[in-house]
């Protein structure tokens, strides 16, 4: 069976952004705004989830979760951006 792969970015509470990875982004974003999710979201709840991106293996989304990490803040928001204008 196939598993499918996301890289994922919230918006926490204090407007600051956090980066993952998971197969099942819905489940994983409500972990989160449990509480039960990362240690860093859960002192800056609720989070919003704003930007995912689909792999088919599991090393890809782990690889590209370490390059979004290693972006700017205003790199990360023109990620984010382009995702919303692709979508619009």
């Amino acid at each position: 069976m196939a598993n499918t792969y996301y890289v994922y970015i919230l918006r926490c509470a204090d407007d600051t952004l956090y980066t993952g990875w998971t197969t099942d982004v819905t489940k994983r974003v409500k972990t989160h705004n449990s509480g039960k999710g990362a240690k860093y979201t859960r002192a800056r709840l609720p989070v919003e989830l704003v930007y995912t991106e689909e792999f088919e293996d599991k090393i890809e989304p782990q690889k590209r979760e370490y390059a979004i990490k290693q972006l700017t803040r205003a790199e990360k928001e023109a990620l984010i951006e382009s995702e919303s204008d692709a979508t619009t």
